[in-house]
């Protein structure tokens, strides 16, 4: 039934409707499928409940299709089938930087070629003038909805932050050419220009993609030594693996308050929320953080530490494992005692799509078939 289901979805995806209903199409999907599973576990609470708003899967509890069918009852976010279970880093990579027994104190040469070496090449170029000023530290992509570019300019136009701090990045590629992605290369032509019209030469490094996890894992640690902090600028982040990465290494952590990281945060005890459609309100928080860690040193620890208990109570590889088999344990039983199968759902579905859906789907036209 999946797979005739997933064709009627194509088809329809392909039809001459409002872009809306290309949204409402995928919400369809989601909630057939999701109405026959009997176990479901989901990595962030904020898609199934918010507090403020509806939640992503929230929202397919009940919508329309003029003209195709109308949803009345479709996801229940509070059916007990659905369980958030959240994923960690690997913290045999990822630890804090105050473990330095653990320490990949032969990769700090590498380190240090990647942040300092006055040379530019192909993996990085910027320069860093003055190496005990504390790095502001992302890691991403090179997409629009990453918003490494904002992270730049905002760190540009504000001089008070461009004293204080160095700016590092390690995203995409420099040379636009080896790109064949139109918005990557939108991006890097972005970040060259950045780079010219606010002169960032001796604040700002720009190093390439780095697939070396055992490096990365270094490397944040090598930025929590000079007191810097991690900041992700996303428009939009699913779940956000660096923010815990970061954290888990003791790096302080600026994350976009759109998507998983407001959730994985707790703003101004383990990191900070930023809003990215607000980029001199960032800039300023920035200042005003680093500003305070000069004047008070401690206040650093006291977020780097807030961070690391936050990681240990909710994000690592022992707590997801648990509880996976927690819930594993206490739903086989449940299904056992209750005898649920879900034969009731599963036959109204099939009913509903041999008698109703199926005939619809059919009657809508393709993109390219003449109206006339």
């Amino acid at each position: 039934m999946y797979g005739l289901i997933w064709r009627l979805m194509l088809r329809m995806l392909a039809v001459k409707s409002p872009p809306s209903y290309r949204v409402i199409l995928i919400s369809s999907l989601e909630t057939t499928v999701m109405g026959t599973l009997l176990h479901l576990y989901w990595l962030k609470k904020w898609e199934l409940l918010r507090k403020n708003t509806v939640g992503q899967y929230e929202s397919h509890s009940s919508f329309t299709l003029p003209g195709l069918y109308r949803v009345v009852h479709g996801i229940d976010v509070f059916d007990p089938k659905f369980n958030i279970v959240s994923p960690g880093a690997d913290m045999s990579i990822y630890f804090p930087y105050s473990e330095k027994e653990k320490r990949l104190t032969a990769l700090h040469g590498a380190i240090e070629k990647l942040l300092y070496d006055p040379e530019q090449t192909d993996e990085y170029i910027g320069s860093l003038k003055d190496r005990s000023k504390p790095i502001i530290f992302s890691m991403a992509r090179l997409d629009r909805v990453k918003n490494i570019t904002g992270l730049v300019e905002s760190y540009a136009k504000n001089s008070k932050l461009r004293e204080l701090v160095n700016l590092v990045l390690v995203a995409g590629y420099i040379d636009v050419k080896k790109s064949s992605d139109r918005e990557e290369i939108a991006e890097i032509e972005k970040m060259h220009n950045l780079m010219k019209e606010y002169d960032l030469k001796g604040d700002f490094r720009w190093i390439v993609s780095q697939t070396n996890r055992a490096r990365n894992g270094e490397l944040y640690r090598y930025i929590a030594d000079t007191k810097g902090a991690f900041v992700q600028p996303a428009f939009y982040e699913a779940f956000g693996l660096t923010v815990v990465e970061a954290m888990t290494c003791g790096l302080p952590t600026f994350a976009t308050c759109h998507g998983g990281p407001a959730e994985i945060i707790e703003n101004s005890v383990s990191g900070f929320h930023i809003d990215p459609y607000h980029p001199d309100q960032v800039s300023e928080l920035l200042v005003g953080f680093f500003q305070r860690c000069k004047e008070e040193p401690s206040h650093w620890n006291k977020i780097s530490d807030g961070g690391l208990q936050r990681i240990y109570e909710r994000y690592t590889w022992k707590i997801y494992s648990e509880r996976l088999m927690t819930l594993a344990g206490i739903y086989s039983f449940w299904k056992y005692v209750s005898k649920l199968e879900r034969r009731e759902t599963r036959r109204y579905l099939e009913m509903f799509y041999i008698l109703k859906f199926r005939d619809l789907a059919n009657s809508v036209p393709l993109a390219n078939d003449d109206p006339n």
